[in-house]
C-alpha cells in the first residue's frame, strides 16, 4: 500500500505532470530515485525530472528534500526548483515527480574521471572554482539553518554555462532555534566527517553544519585525485578508520 500524505504534505494534492511534462530520456538515479530529462508541452523548456514512489519509508526524505528545494532553491549554487507533481497509476504504482533545472554538464565526479581517462587532471583553478561555487552554495544553506549532509562530487552538477549547482537533499536536515545540532548518522561514508560517524556509536554526541565543511575537504581530494581518501578500502572499514 502506497502512502500518499506525509507528515505535513498531502502528496496527491499536487497536479498530474502529465498535462505539462513529457520525458524525453533517462539520465540517472538519485537517493531515492531515477532521474530523467523532461520536455514543457506547453513552452518547449527542458528539465529534470526525479520519479520518486512515495512509500512510508522514504516520506521524510522526499518532504525534507521538497522543503529545502521550496525555500532555498532561489540561489545561483543550488539546483532551480520548478514544482511537485503526482501521478496516480494504479499498474505501476503512483508516482512523486520532483521537476529541476537540468544540468547538462554532469557531475563534477564525472568531469574529473573523464579527464583521468584522458591522462589529464583538473588543474587547480578549475578545483578552487568549483570549491568557491559550493561554499556559496553551502553559506547559502547554512544561513537558512540547513545541513546538506551527503555533500560529494556527484552532488554537485554543472551547467552549461558553467553554473556550479548543489542537489540531492534527500538526507539535508533543517536546523531549528531550538536544535541547532544532529545526531543522526547519515551521508556517503568516505565523505563523511568523524563526528558525524561518532553518532552511530555514541549517542551523546551530535554535529552541526561543519561536516558539510569536511565532505567538502574530501570533495576538494576527490578532484585532485579522482577519488576520495580510502576509495581503496570496503565502506563500512573506512567508516572505522576516518574518526581515528
Amino acid at each position: 500500500m502506497l502512502s500518499v500524505t506525509g507528515k505535513t504534505i498531502i502528496f496527491d494534492s499536487f497536479p498530474d505532470p502529465s498535462d505539462t511534462w513529457e520525458i524525453i530520456e533517462t539520465i540517472g538515479k538519485g537517493t531515492y530515485g531515477k532521474v530523467f530529462k523532461v520536455l514543457n508541452k506547453k513552452n518547449g523548456q527542458k528539465a529534470a525530472v526525479k520519479i520518486l514512489d512515495p512509500v512510508h519509508d522514504i516520506d521524510e526524505e522526499i518532504e525534507a528534500e521538497y522543503n529545502i528545494l521550496k525555500g532555498l532553491s532561489d540561489h545561483p549554487n543550488v539546483v532551480k526548483f520548478y514544482g511537485m507533481y503526482f501521478k496516480k497509476d494504479k499498474k505501476n504504482g503512483d508516482q512523486l515527480w520532483l521537476v529541476l533545472e537540468l544540468c547538462s554538464g554532469g557531475s563534477v565526479t564525472d568531469l574529473v574521471k573523464g579527464l583521468l581517462k584522458r591522462g589529464e587532471s583538473m588543474k587547480e583553478v578549475l578545483i578552487a572554482y568549483i570549491l568557491r561555487e559550493a561554499l556559496l552554495g553551502l553559506q547559502h544553506l547554512h544561513n537558512n539553518k540547513t545541513i546538506h549532509r551527503d555533500v560529494k562530487g556527484n552532488n554537485i552538477l554543472l551547467t552549461t554555462d558553467g553554473g556550479v549547482k548543489l542537489v540531492d537533499f534527500g538526507v539535508s536536515a533543517q536546523l531549528t532555534s531550538t536544535r541547532l545540532h544532529r545526531n543522526t548518522s547519515v551521508g556517503t561514508p568516505f565523505w563523511m566527517a568523524p563526528e558525524v560517524i561518532a553518532c552511530e556509536q555514541q549517542l551523546d554526541t551530535n554535529y552541526d553544519a561543519r561536516c558539510d565543511a569536511w565532505s567538502l575537504g574530501i570533495t576538494a581530494i576527490e578532484l585532485g585525485d579522482g577519488d576520495p581518501p580510502l576509495a581503496d578500502v570496503h565502506p563500512m572499514r573506512a567508516l572505522f578508520k576516518i574518526p581515528r
